[in-house]
This record gives C-alpha cells, structure tokens and sequence, in this order.
C-alpha cells in the first residue's frame, strides 16, 4: 500500500510515543490555535512533518461551530507527547538546530 494520500485516519496510537515500560506517554498541552482552519491545519501539518503526533480539544462547545460552520469558532488545545513538547515549541518557534551529522 502506498504512503501517499490523506493520513488523517491513520491510528494515533500507532505513532504515539511510549515510556520505558511500554507505557503510552501523556499528552500535555502544546498551545491554542486561534482563527480559521487553515491556522489550526498549518500548525497541525509542521509538528506531523517532523513526527510529532496531537490531539486537539475543541474548548467552549467548539465541536459544536466544527460541524454546523466548517471551523471551531473558540479555537482548537493542541496537545502533544509530554516527550516531544520541547521539540515541538522550537519547531514552532523556528528554533531548530539541526544534528552534528547534517552540518558534514
């Protein structure tokens, strides 16, 4: 089967990360992600382009605006691997600092 096409329904726990004793590592919040849904789909797509899985929570009935206008009018809690929040606020951030190994 081919890597190409929507990934969207793909099974988070399959990328999630785990502990040591095979324990799933918990979700801490990221950020939230205010405006439209291209905001929420760009921040969404970088963290997933550099493997970083989320969950999102729709706060202030936001779901409710998902389904009825296309768009969560209160903004979307991304959240991340508690083990990945660092990597993730300085991908955001344009923080990256690329491996020893890429610099050769």
């Amino acid at each position: 089967m081919s890597d190409w096409g929507i990934k969207k329904w793909d099974n988070l726990s399959d990328r999630w990360p785990v502990d040591d004793e095979g324990k799933t590592v918990p979700p801490v919040f990221f950020e939230h992600v205010a405006g439209s849904q291209l905001d929420v789909d760009m921040a969404i797509n970088l963290l997933d382009a550099y493997g970083i899985p989320t969950v999102l929570q729709y706060p202030n009935d936001g779901e409710f605006g998902k389904v009825m206008l296309g768009f969560p009018g209160g903004g979307v809690d991304v959240f991340v691997p508690e083990t990945m929040l660092e990597d993730a606020r300085n991908i955001v951030s344009g923080d990256i600092i690329p491996d020893e190994e890429e610099d050769r």
